[in-house]
């Protein structure tokens, strides 16, 4: 510091009446020029310019890592992803929801805890899916793995739609298999994609919480959509009359099947059916080995009870939501506007975990999102006794603001669980053993339906009785609690640490099964593939 600049900060006292004129002139001036430069036109323009700069940053963003990912990956992938996971399972199964929930309560006119059940059977396309994702490993049709699986999906789900919509009401037996068609549709669709973002997550490792990030955003976008639309079209067409929109996604599938990039494996159609039998055996195998990997079937068990023991009550809580009497009387489009908003916070927790939470070790991550999921599911029983009134809170803001609590929540917790699954599958088999894990999950969520039907069956929980749903409730968010003491069958690893065991491939080699070199690869996922 310079001496001139010594005696500014610190002046010395001054003894002449003159230097002592000057001192608070001096202050005034310091002062003016404070003023003079907050006020300064050119000042307040860079304020603003860096103001909209950050907006602006703010807006391009996603649309910077959009561009960042279809350069890393086929541009004909990423519309995979967004017509997979937006229109088919986010639009597609958020409108299915809300339309068969109130075909099942209207047209049909079945008790809650029947559709709780016949909802649980929705999941049996899901539960095949190691099926699906054999199809697509090893039997390629005229030599493509995944595009003729988009197109028969495409077909499955379109039928059904146009069936349900069109033949007037059917039987129960018929109208639930129809419903489960449009299901298999989805499901089929989904294990094709999901064998492609499999590969891609081995072999673009970095790229892989981004990836699951992508599916999160289109299905939480295609949700909204879908929920906050259902209401209208069931008010306006009916809830059978809505089931015909249906054919709309799985449509689309038939026209991704056709554009959709992928190399052609093989010509000889002989060849082609003599290869799919030894890859079916090689793929059995590499199936059975991998899973029976403590570092696999520890986490995969997690996965199952964690979504067991949460037993769905949802049929009950749509019954009493939609209750004259018993309970808040919530109109078609308001369920729908409720449903929606909570699309949107699943959005918020998409981007929550991806800009804070993906880089942290499993094991916490899971922890504290149980903990949080089984403490949120209270404010379903705090507004099925109604003591939000108590507390002056209206049903409409209080059930809004639950739904995004639940959905965040449930988003975050969900994310860490579905990167674990991709980092799992071996190279090679990677659509069937990550077909293999989600079947899992939706036996889990199976056994979470079908339980959560039977509570409210014993509870005699129906149309018009919801005594005892606060009770099922209770059981409900208990057993949320109880999971926590199986957090210690996740890794504690991040995504950049977890490993798959890589002696299964060479203790195959050394049986003689020296063929599975090029099918099944089961390599670290700590280590950095080239692509």
């Amino acid at each position: 510091m310079c001496p001139s600049e010594t005696q500014e900060l610190n002046p010395k006292p001054l003894k002449n009446s003159d230097n002592e004129s000057k001192q608070p002139l001096s202050l005034a001036t310091s002062e003016d020029q404070e003023n003079a430069k907050e006020e300064d036109p050119s000042n307040k323009k860079w304020q603003k310019m860096m103001n909209l700069s950050s907006f602006t940053s703010f807006i391009v963003e996603p649309f910077e890592w959009l561009q960042k990912l279809s350069a890393r990956l086929e541009s004909t992938f990423i519309l995979g992803v967004v017509l997979v996971y937006g229109l088919s399972q986010g639009f597609s199964g958020s409108f299915f929801k809300v339309i068969s929930d109130y075909y099942w309560k209207d047209v049909q006119k079945v008790q809650p805890s029947a559709v709780q059940l016949f909802i649980g059977l929705y999941s049996i396309p899901w539960v095949m899916k190691p099926i699906w994702g054999l199809l697509t490993d090893v039997f390629p049709v005229k030599g493509y793995k995944r595009r003729p699986y988009f197109v028969l999906a495409g077909v499955i789900g379109t039928i059904s739609a146009l069936f349900l919509a069109l033949s007037g009401k059917l039987a129960i037996a018929l109208a639930l298999g129809f419903l489960i068609g449009i299901t298999t549709g989805v499901a089929i669709a989904d294990v094709t994609i999901d064998a492609c973002i499999a590969r891609k997550s081995i072999e673009i490792r970095s790229l892989a919480p981004d990836m699951q990030s992508l599916c999160g955003v289109c299905s939480s976008v295609g949700a909204l959509i879908g929920y906050s639309s259902s209401g209208f079209f069931v008010h306006h067409l009916g809830a059978q009359g809505s089931l015909g929109l249906l054919a709309v996604p799985p449509a689309a599938l038939i026209a991704l099947g056709f554009v959709i990039s992928e190399s052609k494996t093989v010509d000889d159609i002989q060849c082609e059916k003599k290869k799919a039998i030894e890859n079916l055996g090689t793929a059995v195998k590499g199936m059975y080995k991998t899973i029976k990997c403590p570092d696999v079937w520890k986490p995969s068990l997690y996965m199952y009870l964690s979504l067991a023991l949460s037993i769905s009550t949802h049929e009950g809580q749509f019954y009493w939501y939609t209750d004259p009497k018993a309970g808040p009387a919530f109109s078609q489009e308001f369920v729908g506007i409720i449903y929606a908003i909570g699309a949107l916070a699943s959005i918020v927790g998409v981007l929550i975990y991806q800009k804070t939470l993906k880089d942290y070790p499993f094991r916490s991550l899971l922890f504290f999102a149980q903990l949080l999921y089984a403490v949120s599911g209270m404010l379903d029983l705090v507004f099925i006794l109604r003591w939000n009134l108590a507390l002056g809170i209206p049903d409409y803001f209080f059930v809004i603001m639950e739904e995004c609590v639940s959905r965040i929540i449930s988003r975050i917790r969900w994310m860490p669980m579905m990167v674990l699954s991709s980092r799992l599958c071996p190279l090679g088999i990677e659509g069937t053993f990550f077909a293999l894990l989600m079947c899992i999950d939706s036996l889990g969520s199976l056994t979470s339906k079908l339980a959560g039907g039977m509570v409210l069956h014993v509870f005699q929980v129906t149309r018009t009785n919801f005594k005892n749903l606060w009770l099922t409730l209770l059981i409900r968010n208990l057993l949320r609690f109880g999971t926590l003491a199986l957090i210690f069958l996740v890794p504690n690893a991040d995504h950049s640490s977890l490993t798959v065991p890589s002696d299964t491939l060479t203790n195959s080699t050394k049986n003689g099964d020296s063929r599975d070199d090029d099918h099944l690869q089961l390599v670290p996922l700590n280590e950095k593939l080239e692509v």
